[in-house]
């Protein structure tokens, strides 16, 4: 971590991401909570949340365009668009203004997408390769931290200010990321070389520049014919199919399993939360010593396990079991993200960043949806026993690949057995 730190380009990039996480953990709640104000209606407060995820669609769209642009310029120029997103609902004072509230969260939604596959892109260009655990883990970190407190902060700030000036503060920490990031340079790339010492082969399933519709794809082709990512795509669809599934069960688990009152659902998040920063601060360790696919079926083992507790409703569980789902998430995003840098070409890391977000989300969107039909149909107990059962088999499924990615070791990645340690042929190595 001090390594990381000591890298000036590298600091001033985490303090704009963070303030740029800031404004985004406010907003995604607040933009519900007001929705809710203007209407009463839950139905359309969480509508919201359908308008931010709607441009999910548009993934291999936005992963092209980060691929094409400067990364750097990139953030800032999409911190400073989505501060400019946010002007219109200065507006809003009465249900007439609706439309502007869902039409921001759904070019937010689009921003917020881009803006991640950036993010993933630019590290790749800020930090060596052994280093990208740790940049990943604390950006991670501060994440789960924002869980804590970004939502209360938004709420607070909605009921202090009101939506209009809640915005504002919004716009305010995004064009604050935006100007930070001006000042970041990442460091000249002399070159990138291979396993061999040679400029690293074009990608499997990539094409030269020009070929229209293909571009947009190449970043699901990659993701599909690398073979360490591509048991990373299959396990990361089982394990969201599973989360998604799990976010209708909570309610019934506090009513009918505590027989607590929803509120109480607070004091889970809170614990998951503080379990975040833990498995935060841990992450990159992890991710050292097991490898990426490695520490990814750790983490995923661990959310299993937090799924299993609440089978048996008793007081200790509940909280053993925020704690070891807010655990095993850094764990597992950290891994995700290494993974993809490491094994990933410089020239394709935005669209197969976005791609993995977008094949991700689908599927968990549909499980939110079937979990809330199922949920009033079948002992909630149940369906808890078979997101454990589904998340067990996937922490395995990466758990049997973990060969394909190795270890690092002395602060370098390197084969424990070169006979035997498949390592990516083509990792992209910054020369320094």
């Amino acid at each position: 971590m001090r390594q990381l730190l000591r890298r000036p380009e590298f600091r001033l990039f985490f303090v704009a991401l963070t303030v740029s996480m800031i404004a985004e953990s406010i907003l995604l709640l607040a933009l519900a909570i007001w929705v809710k104000e203007l209407t009463g209606s839950d139905g359309l407060a969480g509508a919201t949340f359908l308008a931010l995820t709607a441009p999910m669609v548009l993934a291999p769209l936005a992963g092209w365009v980060v691929d094409r642009a400067p990364r750097r310029r990139l953030f800032v120029a999409l911190n400073a668009g989505t501060a400019v997103l946010l002007l219109p609902l200065l507006a809003v004072h009465d249900p007439s203004g609706l439309w502007i509230v869902y039409a921001v969260a759904a070019g937010y939604g689009l921003s917020y997408i881009a803006l991640g596959a950036t993010v993933t892109a630019l590290v790749q260009e800020l930090v060596p390769a052994e280093l990208l655990p740790d940049a990943n883990g604390v950006s991670q970190t501060v994440k789960q931290g924002l869980r804590l407190v970004g939502p209360l902060l938004g709420a607070g700030l909605f009921v202090l200010l009101g939506g209009p000036a809640m915005a504002a503060a919004c716009t305010l920490g995004f064009l604050v990321a935006g100007a930070v990031g001006l000042a970041v340079r990442p460091p000249p790339r002399a070159g990138e070389i291979g396993a061999a010492g040679t400029a690293p082969p074009r990608a499997a399933g990539v094409r030269a520049p020009g070929d229209g519709r293909g571009e947009l794809v190449a970043g699901v082709r990659h993701l599909v014919s690398e073979p360490a990512l591509r048991r990373a795509l299959l396990a990361v669809v089982l394990a969201t199919i599973g989360l998604g599934f799990g976010e209708t069960l909570w309610f019934a688990y506090v009513d009918q399993g505590l027989g607590r009152e929803p509120a109480f659902l607070g004091v889970l998040v809170s614990l998951q939360g503080v379990g975040g920063l833990i498995g935060g601060l841990g992450s990159a360790a992890l991710v050292r010593r097991l490898g990426e696919l490695g520490a990814m079926a750790l983490g995923v083992a661990t959310i299993a396990v937090g799924f299993l507790a609440p089978v048996w409703p008793v007081l200790g569980f509940a909280v053993a079991a925020a704690v070891l789902i807010g655990l095993g998430l850094p764990v597992a995003l950290v891994g995700t993200m290494t993974l993809v840098q490491r094994n990933t070409p410089p020239e394709l890391v935005g669209r197969v960043s976005a791609a993995l977000d977008a094949l991700a989300s689908g599927p968990q969107a549909v499980a939110i949806g079937a979990g809330a039909l199922v949920v009033g149909l079948v002992d909630y107990r149940l369906l808890y026993a078979a997101i454990g059962a589904l998340l067990l088999a996937a922490g395995a499924y990466l758990l049997t690949g973990r060969r394909l990615t190795i270890p690092c070791t002395g602060g370098r990645y390197e084969p424990d057995d070169a006979d035997d340690s498949p390592g990516p042929a083509t990792l992209p190595v910054r020369l320094g």
